[in-house]
């Protein structure tokens, strides 16, 4: 015991054990100011896409305040160890390649464009929208599934931001927020044909219309960015016959989150419209008449069994 007393104040006194104090107490004090910077910040900022990103750059800047003050703490005892480093590191390299190639993936979408949070994008098969985008995983609301028409099922993935480099990144919202639908539309033969294509172009100017100022100005962007050539942007109405009905196909551009109600409008609209023409245009649908099979009547005569049998 007295040994013990003894040797506690070298120990106490060890410039190791002094720099592991040195370190833990800068290591809670740098968390602390971040943390109230990060707390402030967050009350002040109002714009939730502002407020998201300053939170992820004072995240990024604490790490590597941290990293930069544990390094010139034991600045003099990592020369020694530069060997015993240098072989773990390269083990460490290749356990850890995948961790290494998402974190590669996370520097490439910061400042390669590829996406940022609250766009919706194709990543690894899965369509969702971005709600954040960590050092080595991208989280998406994801969109379709058991639902229809690009909504929400209510599940969060997390993909690794290696996908970026392995498969392409579909991205519906990056320059232009808009996608090209269409629907198509079953006439019956002997209807006013003029009068149809005149309804459908009227009914995909008023409800659809409206998006075309903008989607213009954000085409016009895109051609003047890209080398790509200056796309129709205003709704069009194209017809091709077939064997059953004159089918009408209606194009036009909607914004990517509104596909379905826009879907729903324009077919309302049609459908009131073709109703009162009174019988002019009218809707072609296919039916099936389903009869019984006949009776299969299969006799055998009784002289040709005989026969058989004597053969």
């Amino acid at each position: 015991m007295n040994g013990i007393v003894e040797t506690l104040p070298s120990w106490l006194t060890h410039p190791m054990l002094i720099r592991w104090s040195e370190a833990v107490v800068g290591l809670l004090l740098i968390l602390f100011v971040f943390g109230v910077l990060r707390r402030v910040l967050a009350k002040r900022i109002t714009v939730p896409e502002t407020r998201y990103h300053t939170r992820k750059i004072i995240s990024f800047t604490s790490y590597l305040v941290i990293t930069i003050y544990i390094a010139g703490l034991f600045s003099d005892s990592l020369g020694q160890l530069t060997v015993i480093f240098g072989v773990v590191g390269a083990g460490i390299a290749f356990a850890l390649q995948e961790v290494i190639a998402s974190f590669a993936g996370w520097v490439a979408i910061s400042f390669g464009q590829f996406y940022r949070p609250g766009d919706r994008v194709l990543l690894g098969g899965i369509m969702g929208d971005v709600i954040d985008i960590s050092i080595l995983r991208t989280t998406l609301m994801e969109c379709g599934g058991w639902v229809g028409a690009d909504l929400y099922n209510g599940r969060i993935v997390r993909i690794a931001n290696s996908f970026v480099f392995k498969e392409p990144v579909f991205n519906y919202s990056a320059d232009f927020s808009f996608v090209w639908d269409e629907i198509t539309i079953p006439v019956k033969y002997g209807s006013d044909r003029t009068l149809a294509k005149e309804l459908l172009i009227k009914a995909a100017l008023d409800i659809a219309g409206t998006d075309v100022p903008i989607a213009q100005a954000q085409w016009g962007m895109m051609v003047h960015k890209y080398l790509i050539e200056d796309a129709r942007i205003d709704p069009m109405v194209t017809l091709a016959a077939n064997d059953n009905w004159l089918e009408y196909t209606v194009r036009y551009v909607v914004n990517y989150k509104q596909r379905r109600f826009q879907k729903d409008r324009l077919f309302t609209r049609i459908l009131d419209d073709f109703d009162n023409t009174n019988g002019k245009v009218a809707m072609a649908s296919a039916t099936f008449h389903l009869v019984d099979a006949p009776v299969l009547d299969v006799r055998i005569s009784r002289n040709k069994s005989l026969h058989s049998e004597k053969s």
